[in-house]
């Protein structure tokens, strides 16, 4: 909502109860996935899904359902919370889960906060031995290097997600890092931290004349080449592994005063190859490139929210510094080629999509309407069809 939120909860931040023979915690809505992981990693259990930043609330995941890097292998987050109580505006509580007020259940998880009030959630967490992942990066030269690196790392690895340099072109386009790896067994490793160390902090907005072509073409080739060898293998502690951006406080200053756009895609597997190549050519011609470009495959386990976002297919998120219209004209580009390749776009990243493109990408967005407490409204859902 302009100059403001559609919900704040930073009063509901309480652990309420954990049982540690089922693995189950109940918490309020309010509590960081952050402090879940602090609290819990040493005392052997963890997420089992989390997103590219832990600074989310436990509300907030579930209104986005949102996903990680393990979601070929989990699902998304809404699929392990057993239950939760929703307070609706006019003070009815609701408590939800598969049995019990099922529809309302679905429509919250991925509902995007406009169903009422989430006051706190049951989230079945999964054993690890500690706060290590055994992880290895693989270098690709290709788009069609990616594809072959994700289908030989999908079924042997939990977790599996790659950088891709969006300025690279020709023969080189798609080419990038594939990270994939495991909780190590090893719950503690001499000379190792394993729990997250002090972060740096961007001190100043850049100024927006270093934000170009060259600027942003040269920091992704000197990122592809840190790592020479084709295969690295190292063993590192889970926050840099999980949240590698939340290494730098405010790192959304890189992108100077005027901010970014994030536009994050998924196109089902037959049109992956076709749909991805077509939105990095476009973005390299552009020049208005990504310091940041992930690329992963979903998988096919099924989230139980209405309005989930992740789909079988392959998903591609992109970080734009806001240049004005050139910036926007881009970004409705890449939206129809999105909506030509039968893809769908991400509210949770969203600033700007049409109703349109909303529709196209939720065809089901009807069947969620009824669920909207009428006294919630959001500045993304008066933008889109659901006035």
């Amino acid at each position: 909502n302009p100059g403001g939120v559609a919900w704040l909860t930073p009063a509901l931040d309480r652990c309420i109860a954990f049982d540690p023979q089922q693995g189950v915690l109940d918490c309020e809505a309010g509590v960081l996935l952050r402090d879940i992981q602090r609290l819990m990693i040493p005392r052997g259990w963890s997420l089992p899904v989390t997103p590219g930043t832990q600074w989310v609330t436990v509300g907030g995941a579930i209104a986005h359902d949102v996903h990680g890097k393990n979601h070929h292998v989990a699902g998304t987050f809404g699929r392990h919370v057993t239950c939760f109580e929703l307070l609706r505006s006019d003070g009815t509580r609701l408590l939800c889960s598969p049995p019990e007020n099922a529809e309302v259940y679905r429509a919250t998880i991925g509902g995007l906060g406009l169903t009422g009030l989430i006051l706190w959630a049951e989230i079945r967490l999964r054993p690890v031995s500690g706060p290590f992942i055994d992880m290895e990066s693989v270098r690709f030269n290709s788009l069609d290097g990616f594809f072959e690196v994700s289908a030989e790392s999908d079924g042997r690895y939990e977790y599996t997600m790659s950088w891709v340099d969006c300025m690279a072109s020709g023969s080189a386009m798609g080419r990038g890092l594939f990270m994939r790896g495991d909780h190590a067994w090893q719950p503690r490793l001499p000379g190792k931290q394993g729990l997250p160390r002090q972060r740096l902090t961007a001190p100043f907005d850049l100024p927006g004349w270093l934000l170009n072509r060259a600027t942003i073409t040269a920091f992704n080739t000197a990122y592809y080449y840190r790592q020479l060898p084709k295969l690295v293998r190292k063993t590192v502690p889970f926050d840099p592994f999980f949240y590698p951006l939340d290494s730098i406080r405010s790192w959304n200053r890189m992108y100077g005063r005027r901010g970014f756009f994030q536009h994050q895609c998924v196109v089902p597997h037959v049109a992956g190859r076709e749909a991805i190549g077509a939105i990095l050519r476009r973005t390299s011609e552009a020049g208005e490139g990504s310091f940041l470009a992930v690329l992963k495959e979903f998988g096919d386990v099924p989230s139980p929210g209405m309005l989930s976002f992740p789909r079988p297919g392959v998903t591609l998120a992109l970080d734009f510094p806001a240049r004005g219209e050139s910036t926007l004209r881009l970004l409705e580009t890449l939206d129809e080629i999105v909506l030509e390749h039968g893809g769908a776009v991400y509210p949770a990243k969203d600033a700007r999509m049409s109703a349109r493109c909303f529709e196209a990408s939720f065809p089901n967005w009807r069947d969620f309407v009824p669920y909207i407490d009428e006294r919630f409204s959001s500045s993304f859902w008066r933008r889109v069809p659901g006035q």
